[in-house]
């Protein structure tokens, strides 16, 4: 788990997410959901979310993300626009310019793109 200050800690526990897309899927298309999702596969198209998102350390997202929190251990290609936080681990990197009131990228992490912080996005 991380925590950012001022901020509630991003669950990533597998049994902390209401949906869990499996290593071996493989999605083409637009995700929406209400509550914290966790990729475990593979993703083209777009995800809109309301709540939490985890891009776990072997998925591989080619997607626009908006979700709440995005926390990312894996490989993203696309923009992320994140509510509240967007969280990139030592082991995620991403392609695409990121948008949030808070960005972290830990050190090992890769980014290319734009950052852009907002305040009350």
């Amino acid at each position: 788990m991380f925590e950012i200050k001022d901020s509630t800690p991003f669950e990533t526990d597998e049994e902390d997410f209401d949906t869990v897309m499996a290593s071996d899927i493989s999605f083409t298309g637009t995700i929406r959901f209400a509550k914290p999702f966790m990729i475990k596969g593979k993703v083209n198209g777009n995800i809109e979310a309301t709540s939490d998102l985890l891009i776990d350390t072997a998925a591989e997202v080619n997607a626009d993300i908006s979700a709440e929190r995005v926390l990312v251990r894996g490989r993203v290609k696309g923009n992320i626009s994140g509510k509240k936080v967007v969280y990139v681990s030592s082991t995620g990197s991403v392609f695409g310019d990121i948008s949030s009131s808070q960005v972290v990228l830990e050190p090992g992490s890769r980014f290319t793109g734009k950052c852009s912080m907002t305040a009350g996005f």
